[in-house]
C-alpha cells in the first residue's frame, strides 16, 4: 500500500490516466463485444480509447497548479 501512495504522490496524472483508461476500456469492450470488429479494428479502438483517457486527464490537470502559481487578484469593489 505504501508503494501505491508513493506512486500516486509522485505521478498523480499518470496513475489517473491508467485508472481512467482501464475503466474506459472495460466499458468499450462491454459495449462493442458483439459488433464484429476485426483484430486491427479492436486495436485501433482501444488505442484511441487510451489516448482519449490521457487527453481527459491532461485537460483536467490544467486546473491543478493555477491556485499556487497565480497571485490573488485584488478586489475591485
Amino acid at each position: 500500500m505504501a508503494q501505491l501512495r508513493k506512486l500516486w504522490a509522485g505521478h498523480p496524472n499518470l496513475v489517473s490516466w491508467f485508472v481512467l483508461a482501464i475503466g474506459m476500456i472495460v466499458i468499450v469492450i462491454i459495449a462493442a463485444r458483439n459488433v464484429g470488429f476485426t483484430t486491427s479494428q479492436w486495436a485501433a479502438l482501444l488505442a484511441a480509447t487510451i489516448a482519449l483517457a490521457g487527453l481527459c486527464v491532461w485537460i483536467i490537470s490544467w486546473e491543478d497548479g493555477d491556485d499556487e502559481s497565480e497571485p490573488a487578484s485584488p478586489n475591485n469593489e
